[in-house]
């Protein structure tokens, strides 16, 4: 006589529904892993959209002029002014990066403009992070401000080039982080 012995595994829709259960749960692990990745800022981002961002970088660069003391000629070049993304440190966040120079001075202005930044940066908020005969680095933890001003005096037409970054903003929406 023939007896009968129950399956003890699962049917075949079973066993692949399990199959896709686990692939699913798999790859959502993976994502949750990745998205560990995410570093964190030592600040909270202010919540900005890049408009006001971009006029509050424009104020920091005026005052940076003022600061190197020079009567010249201002320029920006083609780019200006950037938006640079910041999604290493999550969704919708950005920062900028202003470029411009000051030209048409004699060698001794642009020499006066770096030394006058030497002496009144600290006393303003700012900390030099590196002093070279013809570069400044600096930085401004208050404001999350950081900038460089390179002198280019031995070219035909000398400059003080200024890059002003800002700190990383969040967009008050996802649109206004997209238009910016």
């Amino acid at each position: 006589m023939m007896r009968r012995i129950p399956a003890t595994g699962h049917s075949g829709r079973a066993r692949r529904t399990g199959r896709v259960a686990t692939v699913v749960f798999a790859s959502l692990l993976a994502l949750t892993v990745g998205c560990s990745n995410i570093m964190e800022l030592p600040y909270t981002p202010e919540r900005m959209d890049p408009d006001p961002a971009r006029a509050k970088t424009r104020e920091v660069s005026a005052r940076l002029l003022e600061m190197a003391g020079v009567k010249g000629t201002v320029t920006e070049p083609r780019i200006g002014m950037s938006v640079v993304v910041c999604d290493e440190y999550g969704q919708d966040l950005y920062a900028l990066e202003h470029r411009w120079s000051v030209g048409g001075m004699t060698s001794d202005q642009y020499d006066a403009g770096m030394q006058n930044l030497r002496n009144v940066l600290g006393g303003n908020g700012w900390k030099i992070k590196k002093d070279g005969s013809d570069e400044i680095q600096a930085s401004n933890e208050a404001g999350h401000f950081s900038v460089t001003v390179a002198a280019h005096t031995a070219t035909l037409e000398p400059t003080l080039d200024f890059t002003v970054n800002s700190r990383c903003y969040q967009a008050t929406s996802h649109a206004a982080y997209n238009e910016g």
